[in-house]
């Protein structure tokens, strides 16, 4: 199966807006799987997947699949869904990842 690349103008945006929204029914996707089996764990092992979950998006972030403002909305909209999700501590990205 072959791929088309497009550069520029309006295909290209169409591109990173299809790569967003799939970044973020990715993350929504990921934190409601890890909402299911969070009452069903010890509270370390669901906080790492909390933790992983997290370094997963803020490398997302890093590499502008997603704005920063919405995954912070899916994480937010995420804790109202399910109160029982832990809470990942906030992380610093690695230099090259910020940069």
């Amino acid at each position: 199966m072959s791929r088309a690349v497009r550069v520029g103008g309006e295909d290209a945006q169409v591109t990173e807006d299809a790569r967003a929204d799939r970044t973020a029914r990715l993350l929504v996707a990921r934190l409601e799987a890890v909402a299911r089996v969070a009452g069903q764990l010890r509270h370390a092992e669901a906080e790492r997947l909390v933790e992983v979950a997290s370094i997963a998006t803020m490398r997302a972030v890093a590499l502008e699949l997603i704005r920063e403002e919405q995954a912070e909305a899916i994480w937010r909209d995420a804790h109202v869904r399910h109160p029982q999700l832990p809470h990942a501590a906030r992380l610093e990205l690695p230099q090259r990842l910020a940069a």
